[in-house]
């Protein structure tokens, strides 16, 4: 599709803001009604234990039992979203794009007839932001980046109506602070200014005051930490979000990641249990991490075991054509290092 020169920037930044922020799970702030807000916390609990169904038939019941809410359309969409992320899966596309745009129709109904409701918007500002998330995955960049600034415009609505309304500090800071980076080299300009403190600082009040939210914003500052090289940081929040979730490969996968500067066989072994986590039902993630882990031994000098993880990828056979487009540039990256692995073992 055609690209203008100024979107060019935020392609990365979309898709890190919204994979970091809303492809496993958003939690929201404390809904007033209890059955709503129970039905939430259980739903977006399976999402991040990856139990993926149960979150399913939450969702579903959310849906039938509040049909005045656009939220359990919002979160079916979610869930959706998050297992084929996680798995490496298709899209289920006509599902997402209904649910998410019967939520955007549904929230934008609720606002005529109170714009100061604050719920409302919030239902507006999620519903958006998960579309801009799915959008930025299906490489849609115009679509995604017009949703993803509509979802921070009214986040930061939510905000001027409640300034303790954590859950719109997350996605702000997070926003802000990956806006700056990626488009830093545009800080001279007005519009493109540095706001990476501030960022940070929103991500911070976020855990401390935000009852659900606040393992979100962890995540958030995790990934901030690994790209600032803090990795103690990083591995000290992501050991602290698992002693809740043991089992959840969203924080795995930030410890594993930071433990690839200063402790890289530890790294190995925690990719090795989201692999196994998988039990072979995954074979995008069987490829690619099975490559990072092999990267990490070359790092040790052991190019015995990474040449034997390069083999492993390499003698998969009958690949699915949505996974051969998607994983063609990692099956020539790992042709490559299989070479440079057989030229180090040869000497």
């Amino acid at each position: 599709m055609l690209e203008t020169g100024l979107l060019v920037p935020y392609k990365k930044l979309l898709v890190i803001f919204f994979l970091i922020t809303l492809s496993s799970v958003s939690f929201s702030q404390i809904y007033p009604d209890h059955a709503v807000d129970s039905l939430l916390k259980k739903g977006i609990n399976e999402i991040i234990k990856q139990n993926y169904d149960s979150s399913n038939v939450v969702f579903e019941n959310l849906k039938k039992d509040f049909p005045q809410l656009p939220l359990g359309k919002i979160y079916l969409a979610a869930n959706k979203i998050a297992q084929a992320y996680d798995y490496g899966e298709p899209f289920d596309n006509q599902f997402i794009q209904k649910n998410l745009s019967d939520a955007i129709d549904q929230s934008k109904s609720l606002i005529e007839k109170s714009n100061k409701n604050i719920w409302d918007i919030y239902f507006m500002a999620l519903s958006q932001g998960y579309y801009a998330y799915y959008e930025a995955l299906d490489k849609n960049w115009v679509s995604a980046l017009n949703e993803g600034l509509n979802s921070i415009s009214n986040f930061n609505k939510c905000l001027s109506i409640d300034s303790a309304f954590y859950e719109a500090d997350l996605a702000i800071g997070t926003f802000k602070y990956w806006k700056s980076r990626k488009t830093e080299i545009l800080n001279f300009l007005p519009i493109f200014k540095n706001e990476e403190v501030q960022g940070i600082e929103l991500l911070k009040m976020a855990i401390d005051h935000s009852s659900y939210n606040k393992y979100l914003a962890m995540n958030s500052l995790i990934w901030i930490y690994i790209e600032q090289k803090k990795y103690t940081k990083a591995q000290q929040l992501a050991k602290y979000a698992l002693e809740e979730f043991p089992d959840s490969r969203l924080f795995k996968w930030g410890l594993a990641r930071s433990y690839e500067a200063d402790s890289v066989s530890e790294s190995i072994k925690i990719y090795y249990h989201i692999l196994n986590s998988y039990n072979g039902t995954s074979l995008y993630n069987y490829i690619l991490i099975k490559h990072i882990i092999a990267q990490q031994y070359y790092k040790l000098g052991d190019y015995g075991k990474a040449l034997k993880l390069c083999n492993d990828i390499l003698s998969v056979k009958n690949i699915p054509k949505y996974l051969e487009d998607k994983l063609e540039k990692r099956i020539e990256r790992v042709k490559r290092f299989k070479k440079k692995l057989q030229k180090e073992l040869s000497k």
